[in-house]
């Protein structure tokens, strides 16, 4: 605590003096009532006449050094309405120093004449009960203030999950608000041995057999998950459970994001759509990870999107000696530099702002920071954009693919890794097809030096996966925007299915696949069940405390152009291979000659400069077969093929 001293009031307005000056003379009174008290006990309340005649010399002495000492530390500056630790610590210090001041003194004293200032057991006895007092009447104050406060303010009713520490800082930081009027009414636990317990005088109950029964009263309009161990799958069954008594739910972030170590109010925040969608954490093999990563140089292109930015963040954490990320969306990439400046002042990384389409500005990244691994996450992904705009798909998509991988092979690299997409897989828009003429001519060019019996080949890994909650373009923000703004939610078909897996967890599957692979593979994850977006919406909506059809409406607004119900991981030709991690398949697929995709592609490329929609999607449905457009202008070249 920093010490400030003062001899004067100042500063103040009238109300703050008047308050202050009430502070100590309510102080001075209690010096008095001390000291009178002191004597009292010392002689058991028979105090003898020879010592009566001592007591005004003791009182005038202790009162003139406790006023002196009470400005010197400011104890009267505190709102008692807010009393704090802080008030406290200043009681005690002056209290302290004034009663150790007065007992030198008495030494001193003692010298000269007869009699002490104050006798020293008199001292010591109005040590503590001045103490006592000071403290006693503040917290007395604050808590008659807060409970007369709270009184008018309605009340909130909480269940809080998790009867470990940090249920209880939880349950006391609800308590201390002085906003609203938080009464816990129970703690949720799935310890067996705290079921019979109480904390602080509430009870606490059993997850499995309570939890419905206690929502089901109506009793509780609040509930916290504290428990910040606690598994996905049973994080998803409480808010189930929640949402089905219209419960809302918030969350207490980890102990570790807690600012400066302690919890607040302000950073209980509510359950949002990912909480419910992710799963148990993933294993990884980081021993692999960072056997393949640690002291090399690492390319991560399309670095400033969503998927890029956490491939970056995960890559730091495994100690690169250089990571260079390269993107063209200039904001962006200027907003990661600013992040990883802040989270990773050691990390040596290069920002580079360039375009995979431009063989040139690519090629000058390789020949001057040479990298030695290539995570190649850069793409255009939003279908009904590149169903309008298929050039653009193609020179994105297959250009800068053939690009960086081609300067991988050029240049040495280890291992490529290409991140795909599940849209690739049966492909029904232009977008999709393009991933899949991607991923056809790394697995080509992987296969053709392999042919060719290369010292150290660069290994070409294809990963595959769905939708990236949270994800530039996902639908979740979308969702969000339209509940802030009063709806309606935008669903384009009742029926309408995704595969949705979190951005860190994608990106921890691209590392381990990218460690686990020898080359040509295409790697699909485990997405778990797929997700119907009409049920994503109304969770939305009741996790925000809404009403459908009442407070906020879903309309439906047919499909896109391109768009499939049902996105699938694998085409319906192949099959898959397991490997040694439970999350991560080997899809079998067809494999192509890479003369004639190169050849193939080149043709595709050189149709940008025509700008012909019809005749560069009519190219694509030849590289792959299984390209049939849904939705789409382009069905008609379809039905002429038939």
């Amino acid at each position: 605590m920093k010490v400030k001293f003062a001899f004067v009031f100042r500063n103040y307005n009238i109300k703050s003096l008047w308050t202050h000056w009430a502070v100590m003379a309510v102080d001075c009174l209690v010096v008095i009532v001390s000291i009178i008290l002191a004597y009292l006990l010392r002689f058991n309340f028979k105090i003898p006449d020879a010592e009566i005649s001592l007591i005004p010399r003791a009182v005038v002495s202790l009162f003139a050094f406790r006023f002196v000492f009470f400005l010197l530390f400011r104890t009267y500056a505190g709102m008692i309405k807010y009393t704090s630790s802080e008030d406290a610590q200043r009681i005690f210090i002056s209290v302290t120093l004034c009663t150790s001041t007065l007992g030198i003194l008495n030494f001193i004293v003692e010298q000269f004449q007869p009699h002490y200032l104050v006798p020293f057991s008199i001292l010591l006895i109005d040590y503590f009960i001045s103490m006592f007092l000071l403290a006693a009447y503040r917290i007395a104050v604050k808590t008659i203030y807060e409970e007369v406060v709270k009184s008018k303010k309605p009340k909130t009713t909480v269940i809080i999950y998790g009867a470990d520490e940090n249920g209880v800082i939880t349950k006391r930081t609800l308590e201390q608000d002085r906003k609203k009027n938080y009464d816990v009414v129970a703690f949720i636990d799935r310890n067996p041995a705290r079921h019979t317990s109480k904390i602080e005088g509430v009870s606490v109950y059993n997850t499995d057999r309570d939890l419905d029964k206690l929502l089901a009263t109506g009793e509780a309009e609040l509930l916290i998950l504290s428990d910040t161990r606690v598994s996905a799958s049973e994080k998803n069954k409480v808010i189930n459970t929640c949402l089905k008594y219209d419960v809302k739910v918030l969350t207490v972030p980890p102990a570790t994001k807690w600012i400066n170590g302690e919890l607040s109010v302000n950073q209980i925040r509510s359950i949002r759509i990912e909480d419910i969608l992710e799963r148990d954490p993933i294993e990884l093999n980081k021993e692999s990870i960072e056997k393949q990563t640690r002291g090399k140089r690492i390319l991560v292109t399309g670095a400033a999107g969503s998927i890029g930015q956490e491939i970056v963040r995960q890559l730091a954490h495994f100690h690169p000696e250089l990571l260079i990320c390269f993107d063209q969306a200039e904001s962006p990439l200027h907003e990661l530099d600013l992040e990883l400046q802040h989270d990773f002042p050691e990390l040596r990384y290069e920002i580079v702002l360039g375009d995979v389409r431009v063989y040139e500005r690519l090629e000058k990244v390789f020949k001057v920071l040479k990298p030695e691994l290539v995570f190649h996450a850069a793409a255009y992904k939003h279908v009904p954009l590149m169903e309008n705009n298929p050039s653009e798909s193609i020179l994105t998509n297959v250009l800068g693919t053939k690009n960086a991988a081609d300067l991988s092979v050029k240049y040495g690299v280890e291992v490529f890794v290409l991140v795909s997409t599940d849209k690739a897989v049966n492909p029904t828009n232009v977008m999709g097809a393009s991933k899949r003429v991607a991923e056809i001519y790394v697995q080509s060019l992987d296969m053709k030096i392999k042919k060719e019996a290369r010292e150290n080949p660069t290994r070409f890994i294809t990963t595959r996966f769905g939708n990236v909650l949270g994800s530039n373009g996902s639908v979740l923000p979308r969702f969000r925007q339209q509940i802030e703004s009063g709806g309606p939610l935008t669903v384009t078909h009742p029926e309408i299915t995704r595969f949705f897996m979190t951005i860190p967890e994608a990106c921890q599957l691209v590392l381990e696949a990218g460690a686990m692979g020898n080359g040509g593979e295409i790697f699909i994850f485990d997405m778990g069940e797929p997700v119907k977006i009409i049920d994503l919406a109304k969770k939305m909506i009741q996790l925000s405390g809404l009403q459908l059809n009442k407070d906020i409406k879903i309309e439906f607004t047919g499909l896109r152009p391109g768009e499939k119900l049902f996105e699938e991981l694998l085409a319906n030709a192949e099959n898959t291979i397991p490997t040694h991690h439970t999350k991560i398949l080997i899809a079998k697929v067809r494999e192509y000659e890479f003369e004639q995709v190169e050849d193939e592609i080149r043709e595709l490329i050189s149709l940008f400069d025509k700008q012909n929609n019809h005749a560069i999607v009519a190219k694509l449905k030849q590289l792959v077969p299984e390209y049939i457009s849904n939705n789409s202008p382009y069905e008609e070249l379809d039905i002429k093929v038939m």
